[in-house]
């Protein structure tokens, strides 16, 4: 089996926004075992759409489509596929009371043009979308061969296509595979060193044809390692993975910062609460992103513990101050000694055991642009320098999780063993 991912949309042929859905999507294929042999990018035209749908099911037995399931006019997904298969559109009747009563939960009129998004090509299976209103498409075509080709579509939307395939795509498409058996997925997360640098530290893991399979993905520097098992029943594919993980750990030591869909601040708060710690920050050159994350990643921490409304969990992050750039004439040079007074001012202002420091941007000796971080206790300050790059927005997502991991190493070796 081998498949083409297509992707949709005038906003990406044009290069307003960048095709994320299909690097996404291949790489989840691979892990499944199905190769990725194209790449096609489409705009929101019905011409263009069914010349782009008919090449692909007529030259690969998988057509994975992200994007036009909206209900505006530009969004022909189902249109071009009922042209494609040659079917009618018909409504769900489900579907629709399924879209009809996401408006009623938020007590809001439903628009009449989000019908279309009830109405699929004859012989659709639905794909149930839990946190839209645009159901996926998944469609058998005859090819000119008198074979088949699986159409996949889903909504353009990362994270409503994500739950998708993680819900009920990848399950359905394992099944098709010879010796299916039971699928069974890990993350590991990382950070601290880039996506080559993992991959050297660990010894031939990340190769094609390996049982269980490992895949390697980045995104802002963290780096997730994806384990896929196969085997009989759940049990096998866990008895697998585990020797996988403890070689994962053991070769990346403390890069390794959580599983699944954890991130590095969430580490962080774990670890603040862990050590019996709290935490206040002073931001000049993160604007406001590491306090945004850790305030972000508390909020998840304390939905996710049981709810006593006379006895709530403490906050550990007490929250913190954003300075603006000019504030750097006040940690002149940024000294080791400036540097901590800064986080011992985090410290006091916020009734924090631990302050956090990340002072402003300024050139380094490279030529690069390089900003100071520093934590301090209150008696030792550690401090460490970080290199800007990749761009403004990548650049200071990367220097604040850098700031936040700082915390998440300092305080992880003193909480006892689980």
């Amino acid at each position: 089996m081998q498949a083409e991912v297509i992707a949709i949309g005038d906003e990406l042929t044009t290069g307003q926004r960048l095709d994320t859905n299909s690097q996404w999507l291949s790489t989840e294929l691979g892990l499944l075992g199905i190769p990725v042999c194209f790449h096609t990018t489409v705009c929101d035209t019905l011409e263009a759409g069914i010349d782009a749908f008919r090449i692909a099911a007529a030259r690969c037995d998988l057509v994975v489509a992200t994007g036009g399931l909206g209900p505006t006019a530009d969004d022909l997904t189902r249109d071009v596929l009922a042209a494609v298969s040659g079917q009618p559109l018909d409504l769900s009747a489900a579907a629709l009371e399924a879209v009809e009563s996401r408006f009623a939960r938020r007590a809001v009129a439903m628009p009449e043009s989000n019908r279309r998004q009830a109405m699929f090509p004859r012989g659709t299976r639905i794909i149930p979308n839990p946190d839209g209103t645009a159901p996926g498409i998944d469609l058998d075509v005859r090819r000119p061969d008198g074979g088949t080709s699986r159409i996949i579509a889903l909504p353009g939307v990362p994270s409503e296509m994500r739950e998708m395939w993680r819900g009920t795509v990848a399950s359905a498409l394992a099944a098709m595979l010879p010796d299916a058996g039971v699928f069974v997925h890990r993350r590991i997360k990382c950070f601290g060193a880039g996506e080559s640098a993992v991959e050297e530290m660990l010894p031939d893991l990340i190769r094609r044809g390996r049982d269980p399979l490992v895949g390697i993905t980045a995104h802002e520097a963290t780096i997730t390692l994806r384990i896929l098992a196969r085997g009989s029943d759940e049990a096998e594919c866990l008895a697998k993975i585990a020797p996988t993980e403890r070689t994962i750990r053991e070769c990346l030591g403390p890069h390794v910062y959580g599983i699944e869909d954890d991130e590095v601040e969430d580490a962080a708060v774990r670890a603040l609460a862990g050590a019996g710690q709290t935490l206040g920050t002073i931001e000049i050159g993160t604007e406001g992103r590491v306090a945004n994350c850790l305030a972000q990643a508390q909020s998840r921490r304390q939905a996710q513990l049981p709810s006593h409304p006379h006895d709530p969990a403490p906050a550990v992050y007490r929250g913190g101050l954003v300075l603006p750039a000019a504030a750097v004439v006040q940690v002149e040079h940024e000294s080791a000694a400036s540097m901590k007074s800064l986080a011992d001012r985090a410290r006091a202002e916020c009734g924090a055991t631990l302050g956090l420091a990340v002072g402003a941007a300024r050139p380094g000796p490279d030529g690069r642009s390089v900003l100071t971080i520093a934590l301090s206790d209150g008696q030792r300050v550690e401090q460490i320098e970080h290199m800007l790059g990749g761009g403004p927005t990548l650049a200071f997502s990367r220097a604040a999780k850098t700031a936040v991991d700082l915390v998440r190493r300092k305080l992880e070796p003193r909480i006892a063993p689980s």
